[in-house]
């Protein structure tokens, strides 16, 4: 039976929550709700899918005259998982109370998946002179993956967009730019055998605890030295420690240890020239801490990358943006990654700005919520796009 089409974002926000859509599961339900959206509005879209697994999926659509270089409105449906978090209400079910949505995505970033669709239906009926486009990617959380497959469809598009918008929450103020990451695993190799004897054998946790070490190393050195860019509440790059893992049992020296960690990185510093630098000090360290002969150094491998994104104030899509969003709404720069870094690699000529619903501070926690405030200053901010699409 076909769903009725929600008559406001808010309606539709909770539709989209009410899919599970965790990372690294399926979305494509989500995807083909949105898609039918769009068809009865007139808009064709493409699914664009991961070729190992079609349930996990892109969308593309565009409305509009397609030889000239329009607005995309960039968002990602997959959302982080909510169990083993104290949830006060259904995480996968929309809850609205005192002004506000809660849900898993309501903010991060559903909300604006929400109101881009619906700019998306509002626009079909307007007499465009140039596109709006809505593109919708998979997998973002676990460092803007699934986005690469649709880049790759799109790699031929003429005309690229003029600006790509990344809803990414906000709270409604003009993100100029944010820090690439790398992300690395180190695989510290040692040899088994009894504790008993333990300083006869390569203990590969020691290792490990010489590259964390070297990692806070580093990470002094840059705080008190590194690079600067305004704008960011750590306004220069770091290096974190995510997870470790190694070892079988207390009496057995560890063979194995891996530590995952990585690297963001201000626009002035390279990821790779700060890991040359823990990996000199990891070096340092395990000779002063007397490592034996056979000890090796970690292998360190790099799992994912995705680059920053700077995007100059003075733009003329910071003044258009500007002039959508009520006087004075500041700029700002995210502490998060988006996928916006990789269109801009894409497309040289696009300029990218983050701008959307909700507050970071409650995204990924337990009672995450949009407030209804903010939905509704992102429609009014998107119908004024539109109106600028049709002049």
């Amino acid at each position: 039976m076909t769903q009725p089409s929600p008559s406001t974002s808010v309606a539709l926000l909770r539709e989209l929550i009410a899919f599970p859509s965790v990372t690294m599961t399926p979305n494509a339900d989500l995807m083909a709700r949105v898609q039918e959206l769009l068809q009865d509005a007139g808009i064709a879209s493409m699914i664009v899918a991961d070729p190992q697994d079609p349930s996990r999926c892109n969308l593309f659509a565009s409305v509009g005259p397609e030889s000239e270089p329009g607005v995309m409105l960039s968002g990602h449906t997959d959302v982080v998982p909510a169990s083993g978090q104290p949830w006060t209400v259904p995480p996968f079910e929309a809850t609205e109370r005192e002004g506000r949505i809660y849900g898993r995505g309501s903010s991060d970033m559903k909300g604006f998946v929400a109101c881009a669709v619906m700019a998306m239906i509002h626009a079909s009926g307007r007499p465009l002179k140039r596109p709006l486009q809505l593109a919708l990617s998979f997998d973002e959380e676990i460092g803007c993956v699934g986005v690469r497959h649709l880049i790759r469809a799109l790699a031929d598009m003429q005309p690229a967009p003029s600006l790509c918008l990344v809803g990414e929450p906000t709270l409604m103020k003009i993100g100029t730019g944010h820090k690439g990451k790398a992300a690395y695993r180190a695989l510290c190799c040692g040899q088994a055998g009894h504790s008993g004897l333990a300083p006869r054998f390569v203990n590969a946790i020691h290792t490990a605890a010489d590259l964390v070490g070297a990692l806070r190393d580093v990470q002094e050195e840059l705080a008190a030295n590194g690079p600067r860019e305004a704008g960011y509440a750590i306004p220069y790059s770091t290096v974190h420690a995510g997870t470790i893992r190694g070892g079988t049992a207390l009496n057995i020296v560890p063979e194995e240890c891996a530590v995952d960690f990585e690297i963001r990185a201000v626009a002035q510093d390279d990821p790779a020239h700060i890991l040359e630098r823990v990996l000199e000090r990891t070096g340092s360290r395990m000779r002063d801490a007397r490592a034996l002969p056979d000890a090796a150094p970690p292998e360190v491998h790099l799992v994912n990358a995705y680059p920053g994104l700077s995007t100059p104030e003075d733009s003329p899509a910071v003044r258009l943006l500007a002039s959508l969003l009520p006087p004075d709404t500041p700029t700002t720069k995210v502490a998060f990654g988006t996928e916006g870094g990789l269109f801009r690699q894409q497309w040289n000529d696009t300029t990218v700005l983050v701008c959307g619903p909700g507050s970071i501070e409650v995204a990924h926690k337990a009672d995450e919520y949009v407030e209804v405030s903010q939905i509704e200053a992102c429609d009014r901010m998107l119908a004024r796009l539109v109106d600028h699409l049709c002049q």
